[in-house]
């Protein structure tokens, strides 16, 4: 993509303390070859993360000889606002900051602070929200707060302190996640949502204990089935716990009953507990695709634009902000990105559940574009 756009124009300037993008015309309203528009953005600000999670950086691959990205090549601040701001104006609405681990990126409130001032066409605040580890949350949250967060997700794999240490493979406490979901509440960084990837025969036996524990609280659980992103976690069919399952194991217990979506294109199928107790959501990856409704873009810490998380490979954009290009052009190229996608990598893959691995060979690792 970046070998045909020539940038020809000088970077522009952002805006003043307020930036309202330009209501979308029909050349930049972005819908893909399936009709899918562009609705949600996902930031990865950083490669680094101080968990070597088995599902996602397993320490045999991930270990204290490998070389993370360099400092220079990653995108700064104001190049992050500014494809931000590109992307509103094609209309997202909701902005996620991923990793890698978004809390060891040096000076995040300063992002935050630039991101909660873009403005829908509309003139409504873009919804940002950023997903943890919680290894640090119980000292930031109330900075991130002020800074103009909206809302944290934070991975929880297990309450079992034994199994959480082998999970995250650091030895690190799962009291210490705990005092960070209840710092990030205490501030109102809410809804809060807490992430349990269920990994058969690792932390599967701790999803009744998981659901009873947060039931009646202000989070909300979801179970995440064990996914085949990229290829140096050792994913396995036989690791996966189908969603379903999951849900019987609660309902067997905790009797429950579906709820609406919230909005077209969301990844958690909703369900609430009968006596009113909350809610919880499964997210059926493997064995459910929800490819048709998808409406996420994600751009890596160096400035690659997926449109797939089991993509392999994304289109640069980091060259377009270096060498000159307008915000015209970066826009164009964007659109022409959007408009000809076509993935749908977890429908093709859910036809065939047990028979592949999924297409397109080797793909990009989730701690480079974020879950």
């Amino acid at each position: 993509m970046s070998g045909a756009l020539i940038p020809v124009h000088p970077i522009e300037p952002l805006a003043g303390a307020v930036q309202v993008a330009p209501a979308p015309t029909p050349e930049t309203r972005l819908v893909d070859t399936f009709d899918r528009p562009l609705h949600d953005l996902r930031l990865s600000v950083t490669d680094r993360c101080n968990f070597r999670c088995v599902y996602c950086m397993p320490k045999e691959v991930f270990g204290k000889d490998f070389a993370f990205m360099p400092r220079d090549e990653m995108l700064s601040f104001e190049e992050m606002t500014r494809l931000a701001r590109i992307s509103v104006a094609h209309g997202v609405e909701k902005i996620r900051l991923t990793g890698g681990e978004p809390l060891l990126r040096k000076g995040l409130e300063e992002l935050i602070e630039m991101l909660a001032a873009l403005r829908t066409p509309a003139g409504r605040p873009v919804d940002i929200a950023l997903t943890t580890n919680g290894s640090g949350l119980s000292l930031k949250a109330q900075a991130l707060k002020d800074a103009g967060l909206k809302r944290v997700t934070v991975s929880l794999d297990s309450l079992d302190d034994a199994t959480f240490r082998a999970m995250n493979d650091v030895n690190f406490p799962v009291a210490r996640i705990l005092a960070g979901l209840e710092a990030a509440h205490a501030v109102g960084l809410g809804p809060i949502k807490i992430n349990m990837v269920v990994k058969r025969g690792q932390n599967d036996q701790d999803i009744v204990n998981m659901a009873r524990h947060f039931k009646g609280t202000p989070y909300i659980l979801r179970f995440i089935e064990f996914m085949d992103v990229g290829t140096s976690n050792g994913w396995d069919m036989g690791a996966v716990l189908p969603s379903s399952e999951v849900r019987d194991r609660i309902h067997a217990e905790l009797p429950l009953e579906e709820m609406a979506p919230n909005y077209t294109g969301e990844t958690s199928r909703r369900w609430r507990y009968q006596d009113g107790g909350g809610e919880i959501g499964l997210i059926s990856s493997v064995t459910q695709s929800f490819c048709n409704t998808c409406s996420r873009a994600r751009v890596s810490t160096d400035g690659k634009l997926f449109t797939c998380l089991f993509a392999s490979e994304g289109h640069d954009l980091r060259e377009l902000l270096r060498n000159g290009s307008s915000d015209e052009e970066i826009s164009a190229a964007m659109g022409a990105v959007w408009r000809q996608r076509t993935d749908r990598a977890s429908q093709l893959r859910s036809a065939q559940t047990g028979a592949v691995r999924s297409p397109g060979g080797k793909r990009i690792e989730m701690s480079y574009i974020g879950g």
